[in-house]
């Protein structure tokens, strides 16, 4: 394993391979690693260029992944510098995933402007995996100006993506019982914009009603915060039909958000939670590492599931044992 200087300095250098090590390094879980996952993001921290964050999410199937991989080569062919941080769901008995994303974008795969990380969703909620906020910022520092992250879309905890984004967006599919009666409220409250995929052939009517359909849903949502409205448009990842119009779109919110100040609040709110979402991993960790908690937890474990105790009750005495522990 390459020495954490040389993580860094491959890193701010744009090395792939480097990135690659890093990235892994800052996704486990042993103890031993931890700390210099924390020297490599603080260090990357300092090192962040002008980006864009943007979420996309759509149920499996609605062809995130071929979308991203039409939408990336556009990008690149900008001379943009795109990372694609890709999450496949976790079996919840094996836990072991496909990682399949590579496959599933053979031709960004080979763009050298273009890197992409596939990672476990783990038993991570939210539709991302447990390290993709830190992911966002080594690549960040590698010198990728936008981060495309896709997410699991599996259901409505899928919407904590929004946390670590500048700009999410919703991918639909329509003619396939995806419509209105289909949307998860929050979900749609948070989206950006709604993008129709597959809008081609025989498809294309049925994608220009569908449009009409959410955009006349989205005027039931109270405005947003930043006072963006969010659009709906409509594409094909085949063909790339309506692409580039979905680019300007974002250029568009980007121009307007950083003019306002909106962007850069948004970013320190999303610091701040990421703060206290990190506190709490730490206090999770500690308290079930806890020699004298430890001890307890099956025989309480046992009392809970037999009706002696209420889990209220057991909790609290685990509570107890742990709050004595550290004094």
């Amino acid at each position: 394993m390459p020495t954490v200087p040389d993580l860094i300095t491959g890193i701010l250098k744009g090395d792939q391979a480097l990135l690659a090590r890093a990235i892994t390094l800052v996704e486990s879980k042993q103890a031993a690693h931890q700390e210099k996952a924390y020297e490599i993001i603080e260090k990357c921290l300092a090192n962040t260029h002008d980006t864009l964050r943007i979420g996309i999410t759509g149920v499996p199937g609605v062809g995130k992944s071929t979308f991203i991989e039409s939408f990336g080569i556009m990008l690149t062919a900008m001379g943009k510098k795109v990372a694609v941080l890709a999450v496949d769901p976790s079996s919840t008995l094996s836990k072991g995933s496909i990682l399949g994303d590579k496959t599933r974008m053979p031709q960004l795969v080979k763009d050298p402007n273009a890197f992409i990380r596939p990672s476990p969703s783990g038993d991570s909620l939210g539709g991302v995996a447990r390290k993709t906020r830190e992911s966002i910022i080594l690549c960040e520092a590698a010198g990728y100006n936008v981060i495309l992250v896709e997410t699991v879309g599996v259901g409505q905890s899928e919407t904590a993506v929004h946390s670590m984004v500048d700009f999410f967006l919703l991918l639909k599919l329509t003619g396939a019982g995806d419509e209105l009666q289909g949307i998860k409220r929050g979900i749609m409250e948070m989206a950006d914009a709604i993008v129709i995929n597959k809008a081609e052939g025989d498809n294309i009517k049925r994608a220009n009603r569908a449009r009409s359909e959410f955009e006349r849903a989205l005027h039931l949502y109270p405005p947003k915060e930043n006072d963006w409205a969010p659009k709906v448009l409509t594409c094909s990842s085949i063909t790339g039909a309506g692409i580039p119009e979905i680019w300007e779109m974002i250029r568009e919110y980007q121009i307007k958000n950083k003019a306002a100040g909106y962007f850069s609040r948004k970013r320190k709110s999303q610091n701040t939670y990421w703060f206290h979402q990190t506190v709490e991993r730490l206090l999770k960790y500690q308290f079930y590492k806890q020699n004298a908690v430890v001890k307890e937890m099956i025989p309480l474990q046992k009392e809970v599931e037999n009706n002696t105790i209420s889990p209220f009750r057991a909790a609290e005495k685990l509570l107890e044992l742990y709050t004595k522990g550290i004094k």
